[in-house]
């Protein structure tokens, strides 16, 4: 699993990472995929925090889903989808790793600036992968993909038989 950063993410494609983060912004709960003990998925609701910049996850000490991200730090983060059926701002969705927050000095910044409820576990996210689903003119789905040390890629694709494209 190649993983990088937000920041590189942000660097290598910043007008996709600002719709993914202005699509998770607009909503607080989001729904996080985990992967319990015997490899099932476990699916818990999280806010996420683009605190300096860069995505993380905050849980309740000794929760389900932080004790699955200790043990396997693979998680996919959908964004909420909120009311209705449109999906106007499309689907988002970021997958990767999250890497604990150890260091006092840093969680201590994190406190004195959002002043969470204590104690907690926080994670960083290393996005592996980066997605948005959206509809152009009603009926055409539009996939965009972005990877770490890939292109982002943009397919699109029609309700008729072979009717994908992919932007070049």
């Amino acid at each position: 699993m190649t993983t990088s950063s937000w920041t590189d993410f942000r660097t290598a494609e910043p007008d996709f990472a600002d719709t993914v983060r202005r699509r998770f912004a607009q909503y607080k709960h989001h729904v996080l995929a985990t992967l319990r003990k015997d490899g099932s998925p476990r699916l818990t609701g999280l806010e996420i925090d683009f605190w300096e910049d860069e995505p993380h996850l905050g849980m309740m000490p000794e929760s389900r889903k932080a004790l699955d991200l200790r043990r396997d730090p693979r998680f996919s983060l959908h964004a909420n989808p909120g009311p209705g059926s449109d999906l106007a701002d499309g689907d988002v969705r970021i997958s990767g790793r999250a890497v604990e927050v150890t260091d006092p000095a840093v969680l201590a910044r994190f406190v004195g600036e959002r002043t969470p409820p204590e104690p907690f576990h926080l994670f960083r996210v290393e996005p592996t992968e980066v997605v948005r689903v959206g509809l152009e003119g009603g009926d055409t789905i539009v996939i965009s993909t972005w990877r770490p040390g890939r292109p982002l890629r943009t397919l699109r694709r029609g309700n008729e038989a072979g009717t994908v494209s992919e932007d070049r």
